[in-house]
């Protein structure tokens, strides 16, 4: 018992393991995977308390304030909408029992950790996102371009004057062309599937 204290108090206690593809199936992030919608999981770390799935859409999070209590919160991070940052591997030292992953997803820190001989797999996870945080960062600069051009345009045209047309009718127009723009560019520019990626650095 004082063992167990003493692990939990160190933070040993809640090392987490890296969950093998055949065995998706026997965790509770399975059940909230979005499968209708094509939704599927590419890594998976479960510890005592926490289970963090990554699949090619978001981050589910399953959050247990203790190991001895069954209550559980679910919390679920898109990644276009909660973009990665701050993507940090921690190694482990000679006495070390484990390495750490850590980043931020939107403003949320998360921290965490795996047994140490499992090092070549968390690398996978830490390619897969860093290279998410810079798709998703490069798709935000695009419709941000996007965006410049539509204001622009709407200040050259606005400055000319259009013989023969009504005022109400210049709004609609304007407004209507507005709105398709801005429309095609979200959907062109967000990206809300990162599959590739995935299975590009991860070969677990």
């Amino acid at each position: 018992m004082f063992k167990k204290l003493a692990a939990e108090a160190l933070g040993l206690g809640d090392i987490g393991k890296i969950i093998p593809s055949q065995d998706y199936d026997k965790v509770d992030s399975d059940d909230y995977i979005l499968s209708e919608d094509n939704e599927k999981i590419f890594f998976l770390i479960k510890s005592k308390r926490d289970e963090y799935c990554f699949t090619n859409r978001a981050l589910i999070h399953i959050d247990g304030a203790s190991a001895i209590d069954r209550k559980r919160i679910l919390r679920r991070y898109e990644y276009y909408q909660f973009p990665f940052s701050n993507v940090a591997l921690q190694t482990a030292g000679t006495i070390d029992l484990d390495v750490e992953i850590s980043f931020n997803i939107g403003n949320v820190p998360l921290m965490i950790s795996v047994a140490k001989g499992q090092i070549d797999q968390l690398k996978d996870l830490y390619k897969a996102l860093l290279a998410i945080q810079q798709e998703v960062h490069h798709n935000h600069s695009l419709l941000n371009f996007s965006n410049d051009s539509i204001q622009k345009a709407i200040g050259s045209v606005a400055s000319g004057k259009q013989e023969n047309v009504s005022k109400s009718q210049e709004l609609k127009a304007i407004n209507e062309y507005i709105f398709a723009w801005n429309t095609n560019s979200f959907d062109r520019y967000t990206q809300k599937d990162f599959s590739k990626i995935f299975e590009k650095y991860i070969n677990n």
